[in-house]
């Protein structure tokens, strides 16, 4: 492996390094000016690497620098990575996109609120259009709770809040239930199967499920915003977030995505299926798209991640056989950055996508007639059923009370596509919730004579990443 990584980048000519220096002088700069810890960047066009080198510090407290071969938490990288795994499955015949998911979980199975279930297939899973729900949950190694097994998750948060099919909903938990399938389909936990089927066919020797055997020391330490350590953590979803790579491993995995053939990579999908993962079939964006675990934008195939202790980027433009990873140890916009500047560098005519303004400042919230009135129902967790009152004036003010809790006022109340939107403190009493500080972000829509939808118990900012738990509220008028 390793004289392979040299005959790659010693073999171009010097002057093609020099090439990337302003990009470098970029990234010093933003360190510095952003206190990130640091950043790890990886370039390949026609099936070579052109770049790759580390910034910085992976571990500040030991004083181990970052390099290409630093392994790096991905956070939602891990989606196309773990798309990768299902596609094996699904080019082996042993999963088909478009049966429902249910047909392949055990009995643990999602359940529609709204919609049916036979409605939410592999495919829709896979590009956030089941009909799952806003979730993200997270265990840190220096506190009593573990994440419970997926199908403990399933059984509590596995409903569908939106008909299969209706609307593009990112949601980690899909991912995590997909992470499921892998494993009773092939017989092997997730990671195990990952590693045997994926990792290792395609040379990716520093790249695991969490953190992988003799890598302790070769991780890049996750700081939060205060520039502290933030305490290991993981989820109930480790198929949307748990895996780990260096730049070095993703941009190969980029290369065998951008279909280069490396010698020392196993065709573990063909050409076909790794191009039917880069079709979007669900719009997320008046100008972009999902397909399998890839998102789409003109001629960018992509993924990002985001959460406490990372911000990464891997981007492919299979029309200029060209891969772009960065990776930080910190929460920044600094890596994007980076990577638009390489890009530029990379594609002459390329820009970046203009950053959407701001939304326009909302009037007064103003409710249509039809929502005037008092709703009542219930805000049901996993746990149990909690009364739920919405008292909604003329005036624009809407009051919540849940159970026996005090009368509150919903915040920020705004109405569109026939949904109530906006936010309430209350306490729906579960263990899962109440491990952090949270509100309440309702999504209700008007379906005849019912107010219904989701209700996120959404953690209160902090220095630990939060919890986004979706529970179901159903009102009518009495």
């Amino acid at each position: 492996m390793k004289r392979l990584v040299l005959s790659l980048v010693v073999s171009l000519p010097a002057l093609a390094a020099d090439a990337f220096d302003p990009i470098r002088n970029s990234i010093r700069t933003g360190l510095v000016s952003t206190g990130m810890p640091s950043i790890a960047v990886a370039v390949a066009r026609d099936g070579k690497i052109v770049w790759e080198e580390g910034f910085g510090w992976a571990d500040r407290e030991k004083r181990i620098p970052a390099t290409e071969h630093t392994v790096y938490s991905l956070a939602s990288i891990s989606k196309p990575i773990t798309a990768t795994g299902l596609m094996i499955l699904v080019q082996a015949g042993k999963v088909d996109l478009d049966k429902p998911v249910n047909d392949y979980l055990g009995n643990a199975k999602l359940r529609a609120r709204v919609g049916d279930e036979r409605d939410a297939t592999v495919r829709r899973v896979a590009n956030h259009s089941s009909g799952l729900p806003l979730h993200y949950q997270f265990f840190y190694a220096d506190e009593p709770v573990r994440a419970p097994s997926m199908d403990e998750t399933i059984l509590r948060y596995g409903q569908l809040v939106t008909a299969p099919g209706e609307k593009y909903q990112y949601s980690n938990l899909g991912y995590g239930v997909l992470g499921n399938v892998i494993a009773r389909v092939s017989g092997r936990p997730y990671a195990e199967f990952m590693r045997n089927e994926v990792f290792l066919k395609l040379g990716l020797s520093r790249t695991s499920v969490n953190i992988g055997p003799g890598l302790d020391n070769d991780q890049a330490i996750r700081y939060g915003q205060d520039g502290l350590p933030i305490p290991f953590y993981d989820f109930d979803h480790p198929a949307a977030s748990a895996v780990y790579s260096s730049a070095h491993d993703l941009v190969r995995f980029g290369m065998f995505h951008l279909r280069a053939h490396l010698a020392d990579q196993a065709a573990v999908l063909s050409d076909a299926s790794i191009g039917a993962m880069q079709v979007s079939t669900m719009m997320a964006g008046s100008e972009s798209g999902y397909g399998i675990g890839w998102a789409t934008r003109g001629n960018v195939v992509s993924h990002t991640g985001s959460m406490g202790g990372v911000a990464t980027t891997l981007r492919l433009v299979p029309s200029e056989r060209l891969a772009v990873v960065v990776l930080c140890n910190g929460g920044s916009q600094l890596p994007h950055r980076i990577a638009d500047q390489i890009m530029e560098k990379m594609i002459p005519a390329w820009k970046a996508p203009a950053a959407s303004g701001q939304s326009a400042e909302m009037g007064p919230f103003q409710a249509p007639p039809e929502l005037v009135g008092e709703w009542r129902g219930n805000l049901s967790t996993f746990e149990k059923d909690l009364p739920l009152t919405l008292r909604v004036f003329a005036s624009g003010d809407v009051h919540a009370k849940l159970g026996n809790q005090l009368e509150t006022l919903l915040d920020h109340p705004a109405w569109s596509e026939n949904e109530l939107r906006g936010a309430m403190t209350g306490d729906i009493g579960t263990a899962d919730a109440n491990r952090r500080a949270y509100t309440l972000s309702l999504t209700l829509k008007l379906r005849g004579n019912t107010l219904s939808g989701p209700a996120a118990a959404i953690s209160l900012p902090g220095r630990r990443p939060g919890n986004a738990l979706t529970q179901w509220v159903e009102l009518k008028k009495p």
